[in-house]
């Protein structure tokens, strides 16, 4: 078993403009905690969104079952509830309301206490010519790096 869990979304830099970040709680069932804490994870393709009561729930994200779980085991893909204040809950409510906005795990881990928690982040989804633009600045600051070492 791994001594820290940083589970990232790697992906959600390059495809979203990130405005805001939050750290959520996320509600766990025994045999999901044991899978994220052998770092059986993955957020690459989740995103949230809120139910008709105004809960925030985390979809399409996977957790592995855990192998000695027998049929107590949960279903790897299962809707996961997101623990936020209300007053974070309504601002969020309101922000995905604009056109464009979506809120996107970026990290999942293990905080100090033991308790899983996830960073999210409301993003704006990038164009196709500001991904190119990201892709150009990374070249360029790569090659310049390059030419940096050289003269050492």
């Amino acid at each position: 078993m791994q001594k820290t869990v940083n589970i990232l979304n790697k992906k959600a830099k390059f495809q979203y403009e990130i405005l805001d970040k939050y750290t959520a709680g996320i509600v766990l069932t025994g045999t999901e905690i044991k899978s994220i804490r052998s770092g059986k994870a993955s957020i690459a393709e989740s995103f949230c969104e809120f139910n008709e009561r105004g809960e925030l729930f985390a979809i399409n994200m996977t957790i592995q079952e855990y192998a000695f779980g027998n049929y107590y085991n949960h279903r790897p893909k299962a809707e996961r509830k997101l623990l936020l204040n209300k007053r974070e809950l309504k601002k969020l409510e309101k922000e995905v309301n604009i056109k464009g906005n979506a809120i996107i795990p970026i990290r999942l881990f293990i905080n100090d206490k033991g308790l899983a928690k996830l960073d999210i982040a409301l993003a704006k989804g990038k164009k196709l010519y500001d991904k190119r633009e990201t892709i150009k600045d990374r070249d360029n600051k790569r090659s310049l790096d390059r030419i940096k070492k050289s003269f050492r």
